[in-house]
């Protein structure tokens, strides 16, 4: 039995039967699929969270809406101060419409060969800022905020997501009181940790990318210019 204590963990990690460790080279890279009998949400325990750890697990709210229902941005966009303030009636919908956003998405792909891989939306990106700002210095959630954004700016780089979309997208992680931009660091170290994503398929970086708000796709990308002129502003020399 799952008991899942954070807004992060009852959106996304108790769902899905993934276990798995960090490793130096990168995040969850060693582990297995177990699958608990049950998980017990309690929004109770949501009372006891600092503020920056309910930020936190708003990011993987957000990223279920950018990837799969356009509905539901548009209810967080309306909601969000609410939710921030802690309304357990929405904060109960929110988790409820997540957890059975992923559990459908698991159901066809437990092992993630295929659909199951659009729940890393921002977290190709993410996991890149956390490995190099040292695991813990961002919590997950704020790194797949700006991962997300990242995403948003490559999807714009491919042609298949609108400036103003990504505009969109930033101003509810400022909602949330997340970031909605990533630290800045050198591009061969940004390069040198998306290559060890776990997405990497015959030495092919794949992003999930948004062909429109709350709809995702796949993308393999071999183009590195591309990769660069998206992460530009936040490259340093």
């Amino acid at each position: 039995v799952q008991v899942p204590t954070t807004l992060l963990s009852q959106v996304d990690s108790s769902v899905g039967g993934k276990t798995a460790i960090n490793h130096p080279l990168g995040k969850n890279m060693i582990g297995a699929f177990y699958q608990p009998q049950a998980v017990l949400a309690d929004l109770d325990t949501l009372d006891t969270l600092p503020d920056r750890e309910l930020s936190a697990g708003m990011a993987e709210v957000i990223k279920y809406a950018l990837l799969g229902d356009a509905d539901f941005l548009q209810w967080l966009e309306a909601n969000m101060a609410a939710l921030m303030a802690r309304d357990k009636a929405l904060l109960a919908q929110a988790v409820l419409h997540c957890c059975q956003m992923k559990a459908a998405i698991v159901a066809q792909d437990e092992t993630e060969q295929g659909a199951r891989a659009l729940l890393n939306l921002g977290h190709t990106f993410g996991h890149a800022i956390e490995a190099e700002m040292g695991y813990g210095n961002w919590l997950h959630g704020e790194a797949v905020a700006a991962g997300c954004v990242l995403a948003c700016l490559l999807s714009e780089r491919l042609g298949s997501l609108k400036t103003e979309d990504t505009a969109r997208v930033r101003a509810l992680m400022r909602q949330a009181k997340l970031p909605d931009a990533p630290p800045v660091f050198a591009f061969e170290r940004w390069l040198a940790h998306m290559r060890h994503d776990k997405k990497v398929e015959s030495g092919t970086m794949r992003f999930v990318t948004l062909s429109a708000l709350g709809r995702a796709v796949l993308t393999p990308l071999d183009d590195v210019q591309i990769l660069r002129d998206a992460l530009q502003p936040f490259i340093s020399d």
